[in-house]
């Protein structure tokens, strides 16, 4: 396929209260690399209203072209009125790519567009890069095509995922997983602004009222996380996992496994089906270490692992481990901090 017949890669950009979402931007920041290697430019659907003043913010993280769609049904988000936005412009201007933020909008439009559109989608992406696929049933080769790298069967693998279908190739990424670059400071491009029309049909649910409920703790931002796993035993080993953390003045993370038994909440969650982090220091203690777990922490500065079981696969990414009883080693852990500050 000619660069002249590849169409663009786009973002779907989220905004709440007139202010870009973080997710977009990672997005965005990923789309550019995308595009680059594809010789397209990066392109963010933006709707809403009065968010003007929010396009030279995209176009300092990447995009090149921004489609601004206003209208007062699209001041917050519902799935209708940005469902037939999102379609009609990918109908009319036919993208290569399609990525969406795996947030609870995202995730509520993301199908809708998708099955409009007779489109492939592939959730909860970890990992995008541009190759080629081989498409045996077809006998034929397709070329620069998105791999939409995943966690699948309960994390247990990691499954790459091409579409042999038409355009576009469709994707939803968590918080977290892409970089977020540093914007480049006046860098500038192009506005469309786009007609929007909406059908009776689109906007036959009203929204009565909006709640939001702020998260308890910001473990995306946290510079030194201390989290605990199954291997922590109970509510209270996870106190020593609290207790390590309040004195390396660190933030307590959770595997799946330790949330789902009732130890710690939700929020504190890290892997593919909570929180992506990237901290200076993450200090895994009694976590085994499951594909969908080490997705969300991987990319760590420096990792410390201890377990009971010298073939635990945390140790395998590990810069640091230790194998011996968390109830023993953490009591040790603090002491030796003690001693030195």
């Amino acid at each position: 396929m000619s660069k002249s017949k590849r169409g663009n890669v786009w973002v779907f950009i989220e905004q709440q209260g007139g202010r870009i979402v973080d997710v977009s931007l990672e997005l965005v920041c990923r789309a550019r690399e995308l595009a680059a290697e594809l010789g397209v430019q990066t392109e963010g659907i933006l709707a809403g209203t009065d968010l003007g003043d929010q396009v030279s913010t995209l176009h300092e993280y990447g995009c090149d072209n921004v489609l601004l769609a206003q209208h007062p049904a699209l001041a917050h988000f519902s799935a209708l009125p940005y469902t037939r936005v999102v379609t009609d412009l990918v109908r009319e201007r036919k993208p290569n790519i399609l990525m969406f933020g795996a947030t609870p909008a995202g995730r509520s439009l993301a199908p809708r567009v998708a099955s409009n559109l007779l489109a492939g989608l592939t959730a909860d992406c970890t990992e995008l890069r541009i190759d080629d696929f081989e498409d045996r049933a077809n006998k034929r080769t397709l070329r620069q095509k998105l791999m939409q790298i995943r966690p699948a069967f309960g994390g247990n693998i990691i499954a790459t995922i091409a579409n042999s279908w038409d355009d576009p190739q469709m994707v939803t990424v968590r918080e977290g997983v892409m970089r977020l670059d540093e914007p480049e400071r006046g860098r500038t491009g192009t506005v469309t602004e786009v007609t929007v029309n909406l059908t009776p049909a689109d906007t036959v649910v009203e929204l009565i009222e909006r709640s939001r409920t702020e998260r308890r703790v910001n473990l995306k931002n946290g510079q030194i996380i201390v989290a605990g796993g199954y291997g922590v035993g109970s509510h209270e080993g996870f106190d020593l996992v609290r207790k390590l953390a309040h004195t390396l003045g660190a933030l307590v993370g959770a595997s799946r496994a330790a949330v789902d038994a009732g130890w710690i909440d939700h929020d504190h969650q890290v892997g593919q089906t909570g929180v992506t982090v990237r901290p200076r220091l993450y200090i895994a203690c009694g976590i085994s270490g499951s594909v969908q777990h080490c997705a969300g922490m991987a990319e760590s500065a420096k990792i410390v692992a201890i377990n009971t079981d010298p073939d635990a696969p945390i140790l395998a990414i590990a810069h640091y481990g230790i194998v011996g009883d968390l109830h023993d080693v953490i009591p040790k852990f603090i002491a030796a901090y003690k001693a030195r500050v």
